[in-house]
């Protein structure tokens, strides 16, 4: 089996296709992200300039982030720091600009949406993209295979010789999964709030279980399906992971208390049905 073709030409044109793939993918994550917006209330004009920041910082953050862990290479072929159309990006690297960039962005246009409900909200996006970005993007790309495989599942990767784990589709499968959850915790949080009339719901687990889940799978992804702590960019990446759950965890635990200490206010609040009779 031969693998996917990284390049096709339109003409005189030469297009990559994992560049192409997250074109499609920010695209989409855009859309999805003003259409979550709009149900929750919010205004979204300002939506399409904080996604061009957001995607060029993002961009990059994540090409800093891989070109610095692997500067045993890069620092002897410096043109070569530039060709991302050949791979080389941080999904860590794009975090770290990425989201305080939108958070700055989104606080400065749009005040009426706080931080963690915006975070919130942004999470599911976020999960929907790198499924979408996973199957675009590194599995269309050069070297964009795990360890070497005879496994049934193993495929054949531009530029890797002999067939591979096929990473970028199992995280694939990952995210989706994570964001199945995101959305499902969401909607049983909406119902829990309007069973029990809370007026302002708290806000912050559904990052909270971002954070712990995409942690885990990332972080155990790297240490078996990829390198496993062997050089300095594999180490940052379980470190970075083994932050986000333990950071995800610190606030759950808040928000499950602020969810508890709503509830029983509302409870207080609530008038009694009981009626007594003379």
């Amino acid at each position: 089996m031969k693998p996917i073709p990284v390049v096709f030409h339109l003409g005189p044109l030469t297009i990559h296709t994992y560049g192409l793939g997250l074109a499609i993918t920010f695209f989409v994550a855009f859309r999805y992200l003003e259409r979550r917006l709009a149900r929750a209330g919010q205004p979204t004009e300002w939506v399409a300039g904080m996604t061009v920041a957001v995607v060029i910082g993002a961009i990059l953050g994540a090409r800093a982030m891989h070109v610095i862990t692997n500067w045993s290479y890069y620092g002897t072929h410096l043109g070569e720091t530039v060709l991302i159309w050949r791979g080389g990006l941080s999904s860590f690297g794009g975090l770290i600009v990425a989201v305080p960039l939108g958070l700055a962005i989104s606080h400065r246009r749009c005040p009426s949406l706080t931080r963690l409900a915006g975070t919130d909200l942004v999470a599911p996006v976020l999960m929907a993209a790198w499924a979408i970005g996973r199957l675009l993007g590194p599995q269309l790309m050069v070297a964009g295979g795990g360890h070497p495989s005879t496994a049934w599942f193993a495929m054949n990767y531009a530029g890797q010789f002999g067939r591979r784990v096929p990473v970028p589709i199992i995280q694939a499968i990952e995210d989706a999964a994570t964001f199945a959850i995101l959305i499902a915790l969401e909607r049983a949080l909406a119902a829990r709030g309007t069973t029990r009339r809370i007026a302002n719901p708290p806000h912050g687990l559904v990052t909270a279980c971002a954070m712990v889940l995409w942690g885990i799978t990332r972080g155990l992804d790297e240490h078996f399906l990829l390198d496993g702590g062997s050089n300095l960019g594999s180490l940052l990446v379980e470190w970075a992971s083994l932050g986000l759950i333990i950071t995800g965890t610190a606030l759950g635990i808040w928000a499950l208390k602020e969810w508890r200490d709503a509830t029983d206010g509302a409870a207080e609040a609530t008038p009694s049905d009981h009626v007594l009779l003379d």
